[in-house]
């Protein structure tokens, strides 16, 4: 099998690798905008050859997109445009309902998987590709009913050889839930490092004085900006019904704290204490 990776960042490098390394492709193509990026994806032995996404299309078996959102249609839209009923399509992206919407009436509809590996990690580029990144996460297909047998069979098995466990929900209800599970601790992570940049200014006592629960909280804080604004923005009506719940609940923490209400205040984090019966 031939695959093509369109995107050699940290999402698309590490498939490559895991691909590679687990012997599910004979050949891996990369397909990348920036000349730098892509020379670098080869120096690193990501893949075999970078290739013009023309000729990539033409050659392989499966073609996975691993571009930000805000491309990723255009680019979605050119492989179904090129490919031919034998080869797959499926993307990588944090949203789903505005992609599967707009190739929804293409004729070669049926060839696309939608899909989303819930993994990741909080650094960008080609040198931030790990090995064993997927394993034992989730990957959720979306409408996998609009999908072709074989096609949702291939990019089914492509999951299993990272160790992903697979999920099947529609794109609306994906979104909605990675509004709540993915999007707002992004948001939660860049918020408070700003906060905190804002009213610290002296870098070594933050640096001394950070400890694990603070390091933990803001690591998303480091994860591209030019990746999620377009996620946010592509989810936003369920980004802001989460955002507006959010800000509810931490004007209630606020105010118990403000008068003096340290029942109300102990109970509201017993409550979300609960999130032990989920998150062992």
């Amino acid at each position: 099998m031939k695959v093509a990776v369109f995107g050699m960042g940290l999402i698309g490098g590490s498939v490559a690798k895991d691909l590679r390394e687990r012997n599910f492709a004979t050949e891996i193509i990369g397909v990348g905008r920036s000349e730098v990026t892509n020379n670098k994806a080869l120096e690193l032995g990501l893949v075999d050859k970078i290739l013009p996404k023309e000729e990539a299309v033409k050659i392989a078996d499966l073609i996975i997109l691993t571009v930000p959102v805000n491309v990723l249609v255009e680019e979605l839209i050119f492989v179904l445009d090129n490919i031919q009923n034998h080869q797959v399509v499926t993307d990588m992206g944090s949203t789903k309902e505005s992609i599967v919407e707009a190739v929804k009436n293409h004729k070669k509809r049926s060839r696309y998987v939608a899909s989303h590996p819930m993994a990741g990690t909080e650094n960008s580029g080609p040198t931030a590709a790990i090995y064993n990144l997927f394993d034992n996460k989730v990957c959720i297909i979306c409408d996998k009913e609009n999908s072709d047998k074989d096609a949702l069979e291939t990019v089914e098995k492509m999951y299993r050889c990272l160790n992903m466990h697979l999920k099947y929900m529609n794109a609306h209800q994906h979104d909605i839930h990675a509004a709540y599970i993915s999007h707002i601790s992004h948001i939660s992570s860049f918020v408070l490092a700003a906060t905190v940049l804002e009213k610290e200014k002296d870098e070594e006592a933050i640096l001394e004085m950070a400890g694990g629960g603070f390091e933990s909280t803001v690591r998303l804080a480091k994860s591209s900006p030019e990746m999620w604004t377009p996620i946010f923005m592509q989810n936003k009506t369920n980004i802001l019904e989460v955002l507006d719940t959010y800000i509810e609940k931490m004007y209630s923490f606020r105010n118990y704290i403000n008068k003096g209400k340290s029942e109300e205040l102990n109970q509201f984090m017993r409550d979300a204490n609960q999130i032990k019966k989920i998150l062992k």
